[in-house]
């Protein structure tokens, strides 16, 4: 979902955060689009979603951020979500090895659903829990240079590159959007059939016609 309009934002980008239940995907939100963090917030039934105006190159962009539950049970719902996303947010617990473990899962069930050209972000949330780590970074780090992801950790509770994470996938999706329609304009520039058919015969007669006339 990229879409154009002309009038309260330029685009609208939509995003989707996956990952195992209780990495704390609906922190990362609520403190991306509130500015809010809940110690005691439930596991996200279905879906939910959240939206935030950002500036992205002098651009008025409307990030729809939509957090998918973790859960194997909703994951036959929230797999439909994923489709007409151009970005996404892949989270891990740095504390729990497992969480890490999963994610090899959930990139392949978004690669499944989502367009090729989805904008992809691994963050390891939880840094504030330095102390119990469970994933060091060095090695999530190599994970995500080896799928072609970018990288962050991060920690909801502290609000530690959380705005960090969503300034980069949205600036990637545009620029990836600019470049697209950079193209689509070359590639209009030059496509056969387009403005006025001049045949090389009529305008070499036509031009010794009128030479004629004024040399007489």
């Amino acid at each position: 979902m990229a879409y154009k309009v002309d009038h309260e934002y330029d685009y609208l980008f939509k995003i989707v955060l996956i990952g195992d239940s209780g990495v704390g995907k609906s922190n990362i939100l609520s403190r991306f689009t509130r500015n809010e963090f809940c110690l005691e917030s439930k596991s996200t039934i279905g879906v939910e979603f959240a939206t935030r105006t950002q500036q992205v190159e002098g651009k008025t962009v409307k990030a729809q951020i939509w957090d998918t539950a973790g859960q194997e049970r909703y994951r036959a719902i929230t797999s439909a979500y994923y489709r007409g996303a151009v970005g996404a947010l892949v989270v891990y617990d740095i504390t729990k090895r497992q969480t890490f473990e999963n994610v090899q899962r959930w990139l392949r069930e978004l690669r499944d659903h989502a367009d090729s050209n989805i904008v992809i972000m691994l963050a390891g949330n939880k840094s504030d829990l330095n102390h119990l780590r469970g994933v060091a970074e060095h090695d999530a780090r190599l994970f995500a240079e080896k799928e072609g992801l970018s990288f962050l950790e991060t920690s909801a509770l502290e609000a530690l590159n959380v705005e960090k994470a969503f300034q980069t996938i949205l600036l990637d999706i545009y620029q990836i959007i600019s470049r697209k329609a950079l193209a689509a304009q070359e590639a209009d520039a030059v496509v056969p059939g387009q403005g006025t058919a001049i045949k090389v015969g009529e305008y070499s007669s036509n031009f010794n016609k009128r030479a004629t006339c004024c040399s007489n």
